[in-house]
């Protein structure tokens, strides 16, 4: 006789207390999904007012999936996942260990398919025939039992497949695990780099406070992709790792869908925003020179070691500060009056000056806001999700499969084999396999009339 168990476990072992826990989980996932996660204070105050702000960082509904309330009530369903798991487990490796030739062949005529066939064959005949008869229809290899004058075969497939579900256990509690290990030790940031510049601290979303990087990260260029009717699809920002322990720097081009990864942090990019710096690239196609600059507008420029200066004025900016069009005042020689050029934005323009031929070239510079994520869990939730693919497989595509073929006399000059089975998913498809078996036992055994067929 068992031993009971204590009120605690039979709490913990509640297939309903876990439907109710996934039920609270779906329900806070989203209440998570409808109050926007991780926003300043203000931003709260401006959309739902003082009162009801209070109301939810105090409940952490603002930052929920970190709240220690979220984390417990995911180790509680986790808990309850185990204990759910070690209480069926055992009876399941029962049925996946037994020896299922000690059951009374009473019972075989009990079971959800079976097939009965009488033969004036001798014992050793038959049998042969029921080998053969396995083998032709893929079910070689079977256990047998000699008892009282009778002889009792058996045959399975994928008994393993009953721990399919466990997989699947095992996988949510490894995808569990990585997403309190990411709560707990990850964290998001941000960080708004001009082109051109680098950065060595990141800081993070929730309270702006400033992480350190061990490495220095440089925005080498941002650029904008745009589809034919002048729409925007895609930015891209060329990025570069400087670290000492690299023996070059680790240079990525990063779109939305293809982040830069380094020392377990990784960097999306997020937006970005024009500076009121520009690249002024000047060419000079007589003598094949040229030199870019970095410039701000109204202030006078010299091109050195040549005679040329100019001038960036009459900035054309939107409401977001995008550069339209800008007049560059250019003067080389010993020309008295610049050359007014209007140029735009991504623009060239080539004039002569002074018996020569020259072209500019303006873009404007910006700040790329990069979004970055700390995940030390990240790791097993890939992990966790694969083994969920694997054990949903398992339980979906695949069934435990048993049959029983017992011989045994019903006079001097005919025996009886009766046909039996059962499958614990799939129960028509493994029907018709029993029911092509019983066929080809049927044609193989000569002199043979079937007696009785029973189906569920």
């Amino acid at each position: 006789m068992s031993k009971p168990k204590n009120a605690v476990w039979r709490f913990f072992a509640s297939v309903k207390l876990a439907l109710i826990v996934l039920i609270i989980l779906a329900t806070t996932s989203i209440i998570g999904t409808l109050i926007k996660q991780g926003q300043d204070h203000a931003k709260y105050v401006e959309e739902y007012g003082t009162g009801l702000t209070g109301f939810l960082e105090t409940l952490e509904l603002t930052n929920m999936y970190s709240s220690w309330w979220y984390i417990a009530l995911l180790c509680f369903f986790a808990l309850n996942l185990i204990v759910c798991s070690i209480e069926r487990l055992p009876g399941v490796w029962r049925i996946v260990v037994m020896n299922n030739l000690d059951i009374d062949p009473a019972q075989l005529d009990k079971k959800s398919h079976t097939h009965a066939i009488n033969s004036d064959l001798t014992s050793d005949d038959a049998v042969a025939k029921v080998l053969q008869a396995l083998k032709t229809t893929g079910w070689g290899n079977p256990k047998s039992q000699n008892k009282e004058n009778s002889t009792l075969f058996f045959v399975q497939k994928g008994a393993w497949t009953r721990l399919g579900v466990y997989v699947v256990h095992l996988s949510i509690l490894v995808v569990l695990f990585g997403a309190i290990i990411g709560n707990l030790f990850g964290y998001q940031a941000y960080v708004i780099i001009p082109e051109g510049s680098a950065t060595e601290n990141i800081y993070l979303r929730k309270n702006k406070e400033t992480v350190p990087l061990d490495f220095k990260l440089k925005c080498e260029k941002f650029e904008k992709v745009y589809y034919a009717n002048g729409m925007i699809k895609q930015y891209r920002v060329d990025l570069s790792i400087h670290d000492p322990e690299l023996a070059a720097p680790y240079e990525k081009s990063v779109i939305v869908n293809d982040p830069l990864s380094y020392k377990g942090l990784t960097f999306y990019v997020g937006d970005s925003f024009p500076l009121q710096e520009y690249l002024f690239v000047v060419q000079n196609h007589t003598n094949n020179s040229g030199q870019a600059f970095r410039v701000a507008p109204d202030v006078d420029v010299q091109w050195q070691g040549t005679d040329v200066t100019f001038r960036l004025e009459d900035l054309q900016l939107d409401q977001d500060g995008n550069l339209s069009s800008a007049n560059a005042l250019f003067a080389s020689g010993t020309i008295a009056q610049p050359s007014k050029l209007q140029i735009g934005n991504e623009g060239t323009v080539k004039f002569k000056q002074s018996g020569m031929d020259f072209s500019i070239y303006l873009q404007q510079y910006q700040s790329v806001l990069l979004l970055i994520s700390k995940d030390p869990g990240v790791l097993a939730v890939y992990l966790g999700g694969s083994l969920m693919v694997i054990g949903l497989f398992i339980c979906l595509l695949f069934s435990h499969r048993r049959i029983w073929i017992h011989l045994s006399p019903v006079s001097q000059k005919k025996i009886q084999i009766l046909v039996s089975g059962d499958s614990n998913k799939n129960k028509t498809g493994f029907a018709l396999q029993l029911e092509k078996l019983t066929e080809l036992l049927n044609q193989s055994l000569s002199d043979t009339t079937v007696k009785k067929t029973k189906k569920s």
